[in-house]
């Protein structure tokens, strides 16, 4: 009986003896992390609104980290080249992915055989949201002007967006088939239903706000409406569609995503950097300029987000019941 008390005693001691002998090895991790410099994917073309957020993102963070993060475009099948990639890596915090909306329309499209559990949530970093737009010329000053004129004339208003199975798609279709109203929606890889719209071949554009900035302050496109949960601060004087008397919001997030997998302390630490730099006025004054607003979430609040988000992405894109061969050229945005 002494000798197993004694033996106790020794193992208690041995123990205690470890724990002084510094921090636990995921501390220590931790601590190290990073080591070398770390991949942010887009899975979108350089120069889109989303690789813009990305590299505002990936500057704050590098300044932080004390690592360079680099920001590599994988543009494809609506988004799903660039996170095949990243799903296929190591899950140990050096290779992420600019995720969205679109790892659901990408999924429920067919475009990939994962969903978002595929990932680790890291955090949310802003919100984009869409807006109606029309030429400056065209005879409409609300949104219930083009509702009307889509009542009474089925099917002959062209609405142009991001391509079948977008965001901006699936954000014109809900909205239009919400007011009982018939349209055309031609879809449009990257940024071209912006030029379609200019040249007069397509009536009106559900597109996000970095797109057409700069044309609105040279007076060749006006705002209708916002189709999100707030008033864009890039157009503060046009009002949501909610304002305008219809129940509707349709906001696109972005965050960052690493492979499940990736070590708690190391996404922990991740978080950290991405939470300073969405609030810092580096980050602000770019969002700001491209048309994007902070909107950071941790990672506990953002996996709800995207838990939510994806059941409601399957709903809308069953009632659009686009053929998964018209989606293979789609562009979520």
């Amino acid at each position: 009986m002494g000798k197993a008390i004694a033996k106790r005693i020794g193992m208690a001691t041995w123990l205690a003896a470890v724990a002084l002998l510094g921090p636990p090895e995921r501390e220590a991790r931790a601590q190290a992390f990073p080591a070398n410099p770390i991949e942010l994917t887009v899975p979108f073309a350089a120069g889109a609104a989303p690789d813009a957020v990305a590299r505002a993102l990936a500057d704050g963070m590098s300044k932080l980290l004390g690592q360079q993060v680099v920001v590599m475009n994988r543009p494809g099948a609506g988004g799903a080249i660039g996170y095949k990639y990243v799903q296929s890596r190591k899950p140990d915090g050096y290779t992420l992915v600019l995720n969205s909306n679109s790892v659901s329309t990408a999924y429920h499209a067919g475009m990939m055989p994962f969903d978002y559990t595929a990932f680790q949530p890291i955090a949310r970093v802003t919100i984009e949201l869409p807006v109606l737009a029309v030429q400056a010329s065209a005879p409409y000053a609300n949104l219930k002007d083009v509702v009307a004129y889509a009542k009474q004339h089925p099917g002959q208003l062209r609405v142009g967006n991001t391509g079948v199975g977008s965001h901006m798609h699936l954000t014109s279709d809900a909205f239009f088939t919400g007011q009982a109203s018939d349209v055309t929606q031609v879809p449009f890889p990257t940024t071209s239903h912006v030029t379609s719209l200019l040249g007069g071949h397509i009536d009106a554009i559900v597109t996000l706000p970095g797109s057409i900035a700069q044309h609105t302050k040279a007076g060749t496109i006006k705002v209708l409406g916002v189709l999100g949960s707030a008033r864009e601060p890039v157009f503060p004087a046009v009002p949501t569609a909610n304002e305008q008397g219809y129940t509707f919001q349709s906001d696109l997030w972005r965050g960052i995503a690493a492979p499940k997998g990736t070590p708690p302390e190391v996404v922990a630490r991740l978080e950290t950097a991405i939470r300073t730099t969405v609030q810092s006025a580096e980050f602000r004054q770019q969002g700001e300029r491209f048309g994007f607003l902070p909107a950071y979430q941790p990672t506990d609040v953002f996996t709800k987000t995207i838990i939510t988000e994806d059941a409601v992405i399957a709903k809308m894109m069953a009632k659009t019941a686009t053929p998964p061969a018209a989606q293979s050229a789609a562009q979520p945005k």
